[in-house]
């Protein structure tokens, strides 16, 4: 009997337990955790992650196109082939190309380093290397400067409307105004070394100029070409903003300061007003040798 009142005292202390709910740690079961477990879901477990060696492909496809983006709208690398920009860019620098402003309608400007494709007849007879796959493929998507383009870099001197001349031995003439191009002319190299102009450059073209006067064949020695040496501004590929490589070179190429004075526009503005003086001057001039030469007759 001791044995049985002792059964009938635990089954009431059970019952109030399962009323209340409560649950020590110690009385859940395997079976109660099961039954949480398929509160998820059938079939449910933890999530596995995606390897990353499946990723991969998606990473570097994703990486390409965007290299192919930024090349074809943002910025490209080119290498430079000659010394005809010294000192400014040395043979064999690389620099990045602003492609963007010209999608915007900018147009080159005076004193701009700028990449522009071969207009006809300037790079002829000179043969281009022949890449490796990989090189053509590094090329294609902006990683390496493309070595079967024929492109040139050159300073841009004059702009439409601009007239450039200037006299063997002297300076460079533009709209009237002497240039002193010490700042970015190779050291000992003359301005001019022979005579051109004064060319009036047609609108939406440029006139250019390699640094290293005596080793450049620039607008002046095109002439004869279509164009009379300047370039289409629709073959400018962009402007060269920055020399990324080698690190030791690392810089960036400003407009020099003399292509910001002012007298360089009011030159230019003043030609169209002087031509209009005189066109307007004319007819004065005219009537009044008319009225003078009817009183000589009458006389």
């Amino acid at each position: 009997m001791a044995v049985g009142a002792r059964s009938g005292h635990d089954e009431p202390e059970k019952r109030a337990d399962e009323a209340t709910g409560d649950v020590t740690g110690d009385d859940v079961t395997d079976d109660e955790v099961s039954h949480d477990d398929a509160a998820d879901g059938p079939g449910r477990g933890p999530k596995k992650q995606r390897s990353f060696w499946k990723e991969l492909p998606l990473l570097v496809g994703i990486a390409l196109v965007l290299a192919l983006l930024i090349k074809t709208f943002l910025v490209q690398a080119f290498s430079i082939p000659s010394e005809s920009m010294m000192n400014t860019l040395q043979k064999g620098d690389r620099v990045l190309v602003d492609k963007l402003t010209p999608w915007f309608g900018s147009e080159p400007e005076r004193g701009e380093v700028v990449v522009f494709h071969d207009p006809g007849g300037w790079l002829e007879g000179q043969q281009a290397p022949k890449p490796n796959a990989v090189q053509k493929f590094l090329s294609f998507i902006g990683l390496m400067p493309s070595a079967e383009e024929k492109d040139l870099i050159k300073r841009v001197i004059a702009v439409g409307g601009d007239t450039v001349s200037c006299k063997e031995g002297g300076k460079v003439v533009l709209n009237g105004v002497a240039l002193d191009e010490t700042s970015y002319l190779y050291p000992g190299s003359v301005p001019c070394q022979d005579s051109f102009g004064p060319i009036k450059v047609p609108e939406n073209r440029i006139w250019v100029m390699g640094d290293n006067r005596q080793n450049s064949l620039d607008s002046r020695f095109h002439q004869q070409l279509p164009g009379g040496g300047t370039v289409s501004n629709d073959e400018v590929v962009g402007r060269a903003v920055v020399i990324a490589w080698p690190v030791t070179r690392w810089a960036t190429l400003p407009v020099p300061d003399i292509f910001d004075q002012p007298a360089l526009n009011q030159a230019l503005a003043a030609a169209p007003v002087g031509a209009a003086s005189v066109a307007g001057a004319l007819p004065l001039v005219l009537w009044r040798r008319k009225k003078r030469t009817s009183g000589h007759t009458a006389e």
